[in-house]
């Protein structure tokens, strides 16, 4: 039986290309688990197989807390109690326990948790080869509508972009190819979910990073940006070498860069204005075309 734990773990592990450590524990989980549910007793179980021969033992559990934390007296003990001496809250204690047979296990539910602890390990090392390569700005399908937020294939690993980080009056479709911006990583019972955001203001730096190679070349850069989403945005620009015309660039030739950022943003109109390390000139570009007759700085 101890060779046949091996076998298991060996095939399970070659199979979903994830660490054998991942598979031993989800089977000590699967062994602990049928071992539970054999007692009548609300017991808390701990089984620990041997990673070189495959032998396993079983451990009852109990948690050790203050009078007034315990909740079932199967699985905890009260700091007072003479076996928890030496002990100190949250510390555990532990007795044999018969273990069960392997084979009596029924397979399919120790499958089951073998394949979801397997399954949770395969995505936590997808997210961490995307996020190993520092992708802000993603590309994904959409897969389905979940109360009105977007749930979006990006490769192997599900995003979510929020109805309220959608761009307002946009009709997405499921089926529909959607860019956003990465705003956080979110973990949750079904794992980790990527949560995207169309009206960030960074949305709208990486899609100029993406249309203007000038900056990642680092002629120019963008110093701010500031969005209404779905109506008006602005950034500020500056040049890094004098011969570059920082505006001019980033609206490409006959606008073509700056309208294949607006078509991403739904028609939200874009204005480009010249930074400048001026509070008072920064403003003045801000607010063109409008004419300032005058403006106080309060320094």
């Amino acid at each position: 039986m101890s060779r046949e734990i091996l076998l298991l773990v060996d095939a399970l592990a070659h199979e979903k290309n994830v660490n054998k450590e991942v598979v031993f524990e989800a089977l000590e989980s699967a062994l602990a688990s049928a071992t539970k549910k054999k007692n009548t007793e609300d017991i808390d179980v701990r089984v620990e197989i041997n990673r070189d021969t495959g032998e396993y033992k079983s451990f009852r559990r109990w948690t050790i807390l203050n009078d007034d934390l315990i909740e079932n007296e199967d699985a905890q003990i009260s700091l007072t109690d003479p076996r928890a001496e030496g002990k100190a809250e949250n510390d555990t204690i532990e007795v044999p326990l018969e273990s069960i047979e392997f084979g009596r296990i029924g397979a399919q539910a120790a499958k089951q948790v073998i394949l979801q602890k397997v399954r949770e390990a395969e995505r936590e090392q997808i997210l961490e080869d995307f996020l190993g390569r520092n992708e802000k700005l993603v590309t994904g399908v959409i897969k389905r509508m979940d109360r009105g937020n977007g749930i979006i294939e990006v490769g192997r690993i599900e995003a979510v972009l929020p109805r309220d980080q959608m761009i307002p009056k946009e009709n997405l479709r499921i089926g529909d190819r959607v860019r956003a911006y990465l705003t956080s990583v979110e973990r949750s019972h079904r794992g980790p979910q990527l949560i995207l955001s169309r009206t960030a203001p960074e949305f709208l730096v990486r899609l100029f990073e993406l249309e203007v190679p000038e900056i990642e070349e680092g002629l120019l850069e963008i110093k701010s940006a500031s969005r209404d989403p779905g109506l008006r945005s602005k950034i500020a620009v500056k040049a890094n070498d004098q011969r570059i015309d920082p505006v001019g660039t980033c609206v490409g030739m006959r606008g073509s860069r700056v309208q294949a950022v607006t078509g991403e943003l739904a028609g939200e109109r874009v204005d480009i204005v010249l930074w400048s390390m001026e509070p008072a000139q920064f403003v003045i570009n801000a607010m063109a075309p409008a004419e300032v007759s005058s403006i106080v700085v309060d320094e």
